[in-house]
């Protein structure tokens, strides 16, 4: 059984983090000296916990929130181009209740699906330090211990794998030898989770067709198979 008021003291830890100097000064800098298109608009301004289904079977992780995406509206993948993208499919395979998500306060609900950033605060040019990456991992791991029906984790871009192999090993499954090299598609066992990856829905990927919306929906509906077929019990022949 998740212990929900764990997660949300873990929530509550995440959204009041300062460790990182260059990433509170960069996110509090991005939502006071607003960009015109945003200039009425309060920012979040502070870090992202994860958001969705406590129960979820399907973790989702991306690399950190966009400086006018979820810096702005104070959840992960809301108010940008890539979280566009990435609700839109998952509303196509069933995981969230519409296709598109604008702010924190809209009502979007996830079903079995959780999402959460290896980074929690924007970075300058989205590009974290090691330092700041692994100032924030352990907040991955405390999290991926407390969604305790986790069965599939579909990491999005090669940032997001690298981070969920470290979390996994610091959890203390070991990793397969040699260790499974990123790409979009590619599948791998480690302890009791099964990894599926994705490329990222960065625009970088979406504008130029590395990554389509029927891609990013294949990998959505494989996860959300595979974690069905993980959740039935193994028959012993006789």
């Amino acid at each position: 059984m998740v212990d929900r008021v764990a997660l949300t003291a873990l929530e509550t830890e995440i959204v009041a983090c300062r460790r990182c100097p260059r990433l509170v000064e960069w996110r509090e800098r991005v939502a006071r000296d607003k960009v015109a298109r945003y200039a009425d608009e309060p920012y979040w301004g502070r870090p992202l916990p994860g958001f969705g289904d406590p129960a979820a079977r399907v973790l989702i992780v991306g690399l950190a929130p966009a400086a006018h995406g979820g810096n702005r509206t104070g959840r992960v993948f809301t108010g940008d181009r890539s979280g566009d993208f990435l609700w839109a499919a998952l509303h196509e395979t069933g995981f969230a209740d519409r296709a598109s998500s604008r702010r924190a306060d809209d009502g979007l609900t996830l079903v079995d699906a959780y999402i959460a950033a290896a980074v929690r605060c924007a970075p300058p040019l989205n590009r974290p330090t090691n330092e700041e990456r692994d100032n924030c991992a352990p907040f991955l791991v405390r999290e991926l211990a407390l969604l305790t029906e986790v069965r599939v984790i579909v990491p999005l871009g090669g940032f997001g794998w690298d981070a969920v192999l470290r979390t996994l090993a610091v959890l203390g499954h070991e990793r397969p030898r040699p260790k499974p090299r990123f790409g979009h598609g590619v599948e791998a066992t480690i302890g009791p989770y099964r990894l599926i990856a994705s490329f990222h829905p960065s625009q970088q990927n979406t504008f130029t067709g590395r990554l389509t919306a029927p891609m990013l929906a294949d990998v959505l509906a494989r996860a959300g198979g595979l974690a069905a077929d993980r959740d039935r019990p193994t028959l012993i022949q006789q």
